[in-house]
């Protein structure tokens, strides 16, 4: 995608309730937790796309670590709430792909996380290019 264009919808959703462990004592969702639920909704995005973080991780070798992480919260979360994840892509690079995460419950905006991930190598750390059948799942995410 070039610069400007809006995120693309890949049409993935996931939700997840609200728990006493994701609580801090005000009775909140504590914000580290969110991260949790951000990489947990990476992880179910990765299964959609056809490679399981156990395939990736082990098999292949490979591994998609975050180089760049923002959150922007829009109001808290409590106990039992559903949360709404959607995936939508605003860049995808040769060996990187930046997602922006939406979490909403009842349609009220909870926060909106982007985050960029990089296809490495596990043997030297380094950058490589998406291999074809995950750079074209990512495409076809966006189709």
């Amino acid at each position: 995608m070039s610069s400007g264009e809006e995120a693309r919808d890949t049409g993935f959703r996931r939700s997840e309730t609200v728990r006493f462990q994701h609580c801090d004592p005000a009775g909140i969702v504590f914000y580290p937790r969110y991260v949790e639920m951000v990489n947990a909704t990476v992880e179910d995005w990765f299964a959609a796309l056809g490679c399981s973080f156990a395939e990736l991780h082990g098999p292949m070798k490979a591994g998609i670590p975050a180089v760049a992480l923002n959150v922007e919260f829009r109001a808290p979360s409590r106990l039992g709430e559903e949360l709404a994840f959607a995936v939508l892509i605003d860049r995808r690079g040769r060996s990187s792909v930046t997602l922006r995460i939406e979490c909403s419950c009842a349609q009220e905006a909870r926060f909106v996380a982007t985050v960029t991930l990089v296809y490495i190598s596990l043997t030297d750390y380094r950058a490589r290019p998406w291999p074809e059948a995950i750079g074209a799942a990512i495409v076809a995410a966006t189709a």
